[in-house]
């Protein structure tokens, strides 16, 4: 019995109790989730507006959003920011307007080689400037299923960035002309600053027919490897403190060199949440700073609520959280301790993602699971040693780390297309959806069951 100062209450009462108060604590989080999801999926609708008929649009200007992208069929694609918009009429009549709202251009990749030399000359100039840049483009638009797009002819540079963002731009292209012609380097780039135009076609394919594509896109994994370096090299000199706010300020330069990536928004943001309750000594819960970075996050970019990889990152997160100490404890001496932890995170993070990734790409790949418990701490390991051999390379003794960078990355290749011949699953979502689920609550339900038999026993052990 427990009692209080009116009443007495029997643990049946007790749990009764503990049960509503869970079952109001998740009512009103779905309800507060389903209000900001609908307010941001409303605030980051993209309205175009030209001011001109699209079917006379010949030209626009814009500023640069994001840094521009070389997709695999040679073609550039950009951002931009819309500021004019130039139509013609016909007979040397032409007009031009204020124009509104973000629109993708490409600069199409074409058969022969004065097209190429131009394209190469597009990607050359567009990375070289970067971000912010105004630039005028001549085309057309064009119309899919996906929104309207603008084909470019051509390119003119008509304001430069502004001096941070050409400073970043330049340390980019430092970055990138470093690691050229590294047979590891286009992977080096994309997992230290998210720049995949150099990543090799073939391994990107080969990852996602393995289910580890989410080791390509920058998030909290890769930032915990930064993290960790961090506080190795000033907790001990420095101490927790100060070396948390040397971190935050680390992370914050970090997100503005590799640029506004959803899953690495979301990491920094619970790395400078963990910093803040470092020095104002308030409790850390996990749970409660994912809820509150998403909060932040939906608040400060409500247009990322609509991302695929901020919605992943997200799911993943919360499984991890939820059912990845219970996984361990029902597995607990089955399986072997160093294995277990990370099989834990991973199914955690599966069975969150699994009807997400079903209904966005038609497929599951449970092959993933068992093939990150190896890709993952070798990724780490590769992440550590591309660092150093940028360390190094200042000091021009980076050839020591060449082969061993070479070895690893040859390794990862060979697990991950070995993973790949295992084909992935193809069911409807909504089943997908349904079992991952019912696995959650049936892993959770387990775990209650365990730990109230053991809480059972463990007066008669005493």
């Amino acid at each position: 019995m427990i009692a209080t100062s009116n009443f007495l209450f029997d643990k049946d009462d007790f749990e009764i109790i503990r049960l509503s108060r869970i079952i109001y604590v998740c009512s009103v989080s779905i309800s507060v989730s389903l209000v900001l999801g609908i307010c941001a999926a409303n605030a980051g609708k993209n309205e175009i507006k030209f001011g001109l008929p699209e079917d006379k649009i010949t030209a626009i200007e814009g500023i640069l959003l994001e840094d521009p992208r070389i997709l695999s069929s040679g073609s550039v694609m950009a951002s931009l920011s819309l500021k004019k918009s130039a139509a013609s009429f016909g007979a040397g009549n032409n007009a031009s307007a204020g124009s509104s709202g973000i629109i993708t251009v490409f600069f199409p990749q074409e058969n022969d080689d004065a097209r190429q030399k131009q394209n190469d000359s597009f990607s050359q100039k567009l990375r070289e400037f970067g971000r912010g840049t105004v630039i005028f483009a001549e085309g057309k638009l064009r119309s899919n299923e996906r929104g309207i797009t603008f084909s470019a002819s051509s390119l003119h540079i008509t304001k430069p960035a502004p001096a941070v963002e050409r400073m970043r731009t330049n340390i980019r292209i430092n970055l990138i002309n470093r690691f050229d012609g590294k047979s590891w380097g286009g992977l080096a780039l994309a997992l230290l600053v998210g720049i995949r135009d150099n990543l090799d076609a073939n391994l990107t394919t080969v990852y996602r027919d393995a289910g580890l594509s989410y080791i390509l896109a920058l998030s909290g994994m890769h930032l915990a490897v930064i993290t960790a370096l961090i506080a190795f090299l000033l907790k001990k000199p420095l101490g927790l403190k100060a070396a948390s706010i040397t971190g935050a300020v680390i992370i914050c330069l970090y997100c503005l060199l590799v640029g506004p990536m959803p899953s690495l928004v979301r990491s920094a943001i619970m790395y400078l949440l963990g910093v803040f309750t470092i020095l104002t000594s308030v409790p850390k819960k996990s749970l409660s700073v994912l809820y509150l970075s998403f909060l932040i996050q939906i608040v400060l970019t409500p247009g990322a609520g609509n991302s695929l990889s901020f919605i992943l990152s997200y799911a993943a997160l919360l499984g991890i959280l939820i059912t990845s100490r219970q996984i361990s404890s029902l597995f607990g001496g089955i399986i072997p301790e160093f294995v277990l932890q990370p099989l834990a995170l991973s199914c955690g993070a599966f069975l969150a993602t699994a009807g997400i990734c079903a209904f966005s790409f038609g497929t599951i790949a449970p092959i993933g699971i068992i093939a990150g418990l190896l890709i993952v701490p070798l990724t780490t390991v590769f992440m550590i040693g591309s660092i150093l051999w940028l360390l190094l390379d200042i000091f021009s003794i980076s050839f020591i780390l060449n082969l061993p960078l070479s070895f690893v990355y040859r390794l990862m290749e060979i697990i991950s297309s070995i993973a790949g011949y295992v084909h992935g699953i193809k069911a409807n979502p909504v089943i997908i959806l349904v079992l991952s689920i019912g696995l959650i609550m049936l892993i959770a339900v387990m775990d209650y069951r365990d730990k109230k038999a053991l809480l059972q026993i463990e007066p008669f052990s005493l």
